[in-house]
């Protein structure tokens, strides 16, 4: 039997999307059709795509044409940041340093081929962005040799650590500090959240928020891995980096996947209905598997105890240990978890995250992120920490013999 910790990177399609997926595949009501066709089985699909898109809007808490759908969460962060850079030539993006590579990556590219300044935040050892450098980044001004911020990107929650941002007090001190509160005042900057991460984790509140633009993705939620969405305040301007047929408001253009679109909204639907209990049953997993991991020695929780979190994510540390043997060791034990770091070619690189909280590279390097989701039960935490200690001992075999001298 394996246990399955690693629900922040993909999670199981939900039995209900599936049957949904098969049954519009095959029932005969044209899910393959073209939905942008005049012909009646286009205008069948189109229909159903309308639907899709207002469930999902419901679900969300905003307006159905606020809803671009999208290939998943990766697409619509680039959307978004390239986007801007684009629609704001020589604007400056501000982006936490805490990002998802899709966030990231998109600004540096957009800095080193489109002109854009990149501007990061500052972050606390919890990974929480210091609302003081938001406001120092959103009030330089050209004549200090800094261009006018054009995007504000900070995640909800973040990927690795499962920390959780107070995005209504971000987007406050961006509005604030600004000076501008409506879309149509001078020197307006938006700002946009990767919710990936927290959307059924969390309560998610674009408009409660303020926030302009948020991205979410499918299958963190149950749904196919190949559709996501960005939620886009229809004056927002975005400039798409491709033509075409000028689907999704002219942002994404080609041809809608609605069975995919359907797929999304049900998985997203259940998603939200069930997080209260979700969160509430996961505390308590979170709780043990933390309190039974830190009982070891040289092994501690990443998160203080007072920062906010999701309640899926626990995140360890471990001193002098070979993260590459502790992640074997545990998948020979049955055991799927990840390191929450990139890897690159094959090799560990430390994480982005824990470096801009504070963390030494030798710590950085050596993590692991246990995600739970909606089938993890107290003997899958069982069955870690049971794994561990053998698991555990091993690395640091690695690690005390790949820093001993070579003869």
């Amino acid at each position: 039997m394996r246990t399955y910790l690693d629900h922040a990177a993909s999670s199981p399609i939900r039995p209900e999307v599936a049957r949904q997926v098969a049954e519009d595949l095959t029932s005969g009501l044209g899910g393959w059709a073209n939905p942008s066709a005049q012909h009646t089985a286009g205008r069948r699909v189109g229909a159903l795509l309308a639907e899709a898109r207002a469930r999902l809007a419901c679900a969300l808490g905003v307006d159905a044409h606020e809803v671009l759908l999208t290939s998943g969460g990766t697409e619509a962060d680039a959307l978004v940041v390239s986007g801007r850079a684009r629609a704001v030539p020589g604007g400056r993006l501000v982006i936490s340093p805490i990002e998802h590579p899709a966030v990231l990556d998109s600004a540096r590219t957009a800095a080193a081929e489109l002109d854009a300044e990149l501007n990061l935040l500052d972050v606390d050892g919890a990974g929480r962005v210091v609302l003081d450098s938001v406001a120092r980044a959103v009030t330089q001004v050209a004549d200090a040799g800094h261009s006018p911020a054009s995007l504000v990107s900070v995640m909800t929650a973040n990927n690795e650590t499962g920390v959780v941002q107070d995005m209504a007090a971000l987007v406050r001190t961006v509005r604030e500090t600004s000076g501008a509160g409506r879309p149509d005042a001078p020197g307006y900057v938006p700002v946009h959240s990767d919710a990936v991460a927290a959307l059924g984790k969390v309560a998610v509140d674009f408009h409660g928020w303020g926030l302009d633009a948020m991205s979410l993705t499918g299958h963190k939620l149950g749904a196919p891995v190949g559709v996501g969405a960005l939620v886009l305040r229809r004056d927002l301007a975005l400039t798409p980096a491709t033509g075409g047929g000028r689907q999704e408001r002219g942002i994404r253009s080609g041809t809608q996947d609605v069975v995919a679109a359907r797929a999304l909204a049900l998985a997203v639907e259940l998603a939200v209905a069930e997080r209260e209990e979700q969160e509430n049953r996961l505390t308590v997993l979170r709780r043990r598997l933390l309190e039974g991991a830190e009982a070891l020695a040289g092994v501690h929780a990443t998160l203080p105890g007072d920062a906010d979190h999701v309640a899926s994510t626990a995140h360890l540390w471990f001193e002098e240990a070979d993260l590459e043997a502790l992640l074997m060791a545990l998948d020979l034990a049955g055991i799927d978890a990840s390191a929450g770091s990139a890897c690159h070619a094959g090799v560990a690189q430390p994480s982005h995250v824990l470096l801009a909280m504070g963390f030494e590279e030798g710590p950085a390097r050596s993590t692991l992120r246990c995600s739970m989701g909606r089938d993890t039960n107290a003997d899958d935490v069982d069955r870690l920490l049971a794994a561990l200690p053998a698991a555990l001992e091993g690395a640091r075999r690695a690690w005390t013999a790949r820093r001993r001298p070579s003869i």
